[in-house]
C-alpha cells in the first residue's frame, strides 16, 4: 500500500511524463507545443489528491493557478526592421518553441551581438513575436566577457542604455541602446495579483529551497489579463541556487 506522499509523487512524476509522450506521438505539426510544465501538474494533482483523501490543501495549493519559475537565458527582442536589416526584406521569425506566456515563442533565427572588447556571443536567440523596440537581456558574467557596463532594468526602459552591433545572415543592425540585465520579475493575471494582494509595480520575494536555498527580494510584480503566473530569473540566478523542476519556490509578499 503506497503512503499518501509516494501516491502524490507517482502522480506527479509519472502519469504526466507518460501522458506526454503518447500526445506527442499524434501530433504532426512543424513545431510542437511544450509539454504541461511540471508546475501545473503538481498543482493541480495536489489539489485532487488532497480533496479525495479528505485532508487540507496546503497555502501552496490553495493559490489560484501554480507558480512556474523559469530562467530566463541572454536573448533579444528585435523590431521588424531590426529583422529584415539582419535576415533580408520581408523576413518572417519562425517559431521554434512556444514558451509558457501565450504567443511568446524561441525563434529559429539566431544573431551574433558584437561587444566593445571585439569579443562575441553568437547564436543569440531572438524572441517573438516582434516588438516595437530593440533589447538585448544579458546575465551580468555574460555583459563583462563581453565588456558591457550594462544597467539592472525593467523590461522596455532602455532610455540611457548602452547599444551594440547585431550580425546576421544578411548584414548588420546597430543599436544605440537597449542592452540591459532584465529585473527579475514575476508574471501575473490579475486574479493571480488579488491572491498575492499586489498591483503591478509592487515587489515582492521568491523564496527557493533546496541545497542553495535563498530567498531574492526586489521581484517586480507585472499584471496583465494575458499573463500566466511565471517568474523570470537570469542564468546568474539560476545557477547560484542550482534551479531544477522539482526545487521548491513560493512568493512572499
Amino acid at each position: 500500500m503506497k503512503t499518501f506522499e509516494s501516491f502524490c509523487k507517482f502522480f506527479i512524476d509519472e502519469i504526466p511524463n507518460r501522458c506526454f509522450f503518447a500526445a506527442d506521438e499524434r501530433l504532426d505539426m512543424a513545431v510542437q507545443p511544450n509539454p504541461v510544465h511540471r508546475a501545473v501538474v503538481e498543482h493541480l494533482v495536489r489539489q485532487a489528491v488532497y480533496q479525495r483523501m479528505g485532508k487540507p490543501v496546503p497555502a501552496t495549493g490553495q493559490a489560484p493557478n501554480p507558480l512556474v519559475v523559469n530562467v530566463s537565458a541572454r536573448h533579444c527582442h528585435l523590431t521588424q526592421e531590426a529583422v529584415e536589416a539582419l535576415f533580408g526584406k520581408g523576413h518572417q521569425l519562425t517559431p521554434m518553441k512556444w514558451l509558457y506566456q501565450e504567443g511568446q515563442f524561441a525563434a529559429k533565427e539566431t544573431v551574433t551581438l558584437v561587444g566593445p572588447r571585439s569579443r562575441v556571443i553568437s547564436n543569440l536567440r531572438i524572441l517573438g513575436p516582434c516588438r516595437t523596440l530593440n533589447q538585448v537581456e544579458l546575465a551580468y558574467t555574460d555583459a563583462i566577457a563581453l565588456g558591457f557596463d550594462i544597467p539592472l532594468r525593467q523590461s522596455g526602459k532602455i532610455e540611457g542604455t548602452p547599444g551594440g552591433m547585431l550580425m546576421g545572415p544578411e548584414g548588420f543592425f546597430e543599436m544605440p541602446d537597449g542592452i540591459i540585465r532584465a529585473e527579475r520579475h514575476v508574471h501575473m493575471h490579475p486574479e493571480d495579483a488579488a491572491h498575492y494582494g499586489v498591483s503591478a509595480g509592487d515587489r515582492m520575494k521568491l523564496k527557493i529551497g533546496g541545497p542553495c536555498a535563498v530567498t531574492f527580494d526586489e521581484m517586480l510584480v507585472r499584471v496583465d489579463e494575458s499573463f500566466k503566473l511565471e517568474v523570470h530569473i537570469d542564468t546568474d540566478e539560476g545557477n547560484a541556487v542550482n534551479l531544477k523542476p522539482d526545487t521548491p519556490c513560493e512568493l512572499v509578499k
